[in-house]
């Protein structure tokens, strides 16, 4: 990642102390005039066709090697079994126990991480550069090992129920349920939520069938970053280069949305806040909207200046916070309004947001707001690049969602000349209060 300022100095001239005036600040220079651009990847192929995207960056000995499998929820015939394949993977192989394998990452000063999401799910581990030969082989063990012993599957549900119950009275947390129900369907797989049911349901057999097919015979991507070693290649070709890599389909699955709009859902008779979702679907990330309507979000919700947050945290006090975005899924997206407030304040916060909808649809968002918001976005893009790992996340973005690979310059180019009226023009197109599911759960 680099960033030019435009400032066409030929010559550097350092200042003794004396020559500095201390009284003059120094010059500012807007964000919306920085040319940022995103370091390029290098790309590998293993010899079993897995593509390899590495971030050669950094000054620090430390590496990332993020392993991404086409093994979510999306792919599941029951609930929770690619969430618990995904973290069981940990907890035993044939050769070592969940203990021996969480001392053998500790012993070499790193961190391996499991992570599940609708249409994915990762195995990252973070190191220092020099231990990848002791490590690597260790996680390709988890990927093509892992025996999911009958008593670890016991304590993993004992714990999940355990976490479960406590977070069930956390109306913020069944908010956050429930709201995706009625936007996508409790079938679908962005709709889907744990019960105590369902972890009672899962077999070890279940979790087996699943384990091979979508990771012992599944389609996997790797995503490498940091100070990497010349023999990177080598070594990921080693212990990766002959696993299976398959291609997966991926069913398209309809979403089902709730054909009422308005819910009130009472949690804790005694609680005094209640959580506040209003949300309406939305085209994915590859439609032309998608961009100009980030910085639409912005104005309306985005970031700490926005107009959601001035009305109602700042000037009637109904919430510490406020916020609204778009969710990163990669079928299908969602704008999203969310808030927790007093209990007998949350249907004045709900008037508030549709009057700031309204007002969008309105009126031209003035060239002063318009302009911090363009520079919020451009300095919040700069922030999310500092450091190899980052540069790579927007490209894991980008490569996952099967995006252009101009796509990056495509948006900074939306976020700087973007025009008012157009911003009007997709309010008046999406902000609709009747476009809205609203959910207040008390």
């Amino acid at each position: 990642m680099t960033v030019d300022n435009s400032i066409n100095d030929n010559s550097i001239n350092i200042m003794t102390t004396e020559e500095l005036n201390r009284k003059q600040p120094p010059a500012i220079t807007e964000a919306v005039n920085f040319h940022i651009a995103l370091k390029q990847y290098e790309k590998y192929v293993l010899n079993n066709g897995v593509e390899v995207y590495a971030i050669n960056a950094g000054a620090e000995d430390v590496v990332m090697v993020d392993c991404v499998y086409y093994a979510g929820n999306w792919f599941e015939h029951k609930n929770l079994v690619a969430a618990s394949v995904n973290f069981l993977l940990k907890n035993g192989t044939k050769n070592k126990s969940a203990f021996q394998l969480n001392e053998h990452f500790e012993y070499y000063g790193s961190y391996l991480n499991r992570s599940c999401y609708n249409e994915t799910a990762t195995v990252t581990l973070y190191a220092l550069t020099k231990h990848l030969p002791e490590l690597l082989p260790v996680m390709r063990e988890l990927l093509t090992e892992s025996v999911f012993p009958q008593e670890e599957i016991e304590v993993y549900k004992q714990n999940m129920k355990q976490r479960l119950n406590v977070n069930l009275k956390k109306s913020d947390f069944v908010a956050g349920r429930l709201i995706d129900v009625y936007l996508f369907g409790q079938e679908h797989p962005y709709g889907k939520f744990s019960s105590f049911e369902d972890y009672d349901a899962i077999t070890r057999d279940e979790l087996v069938d699943f384990y091979n097919q979508y990771y012992i015979n599944g389609k996997f991507v790797l995503f490498v970053a940091g100070k990497l070693p010349s023999n990177l290649f080598q070594l990921l070709n080693e212990q990766f280069g002959s696993l299976n890599n398959n291609a997966v389909a991926v069913e398209s699955i309809p979403a089902i949305p709730a054909g009422k709009k308005k819910y009130r859902v009472t949690n804790d008779p005694t609680g005094m806040q209640g959580a506040i979702r209003m949300a309406a679907p939305f085209p994915n990330c590859h439609h032309p909207d998608f961009v100009k309507v980030q910085v639409l979000n912005n104005v309306f919700g985005g970031f700490f200046g926005s107009r959601l947050m001035s009305n109602i945290r700042e000037e009637k006090g109904y919430t510490y916070g406020i916020y609204s975005y778009l969710q990163n899924h990669i079928q299908q997206s969602a704008w999203m309004v969310s808030t927790e407030a007093g209990r007998d304040v949350c249907e004045l916060a709900i008037v508030e947001v549709y009057k700031e909808m309204a007002r969008l649809r309105n009126e031209e968002i003035g060239e002063d707001e318009l302009l911090l918001v363009r520079n919020y976005m451009m300095g919040s893009i700069l922030g999310d690049l500092d450091g190899p790992f980052q540069i790579l996340n927007r490209w894991k973005n980008i490569i996952l969602n099967d995006l252009d690979k101009n796509y990056f310059y495509k948006q900074i180019e939306t976020i700087k000349n973007v025009s008012a009226q157009e911003l009007q023009e997709l309010a008046n197109k999406y902000l609709l209060e009747e476009n809205f599911y609203e959910l207040v759960v008390v």
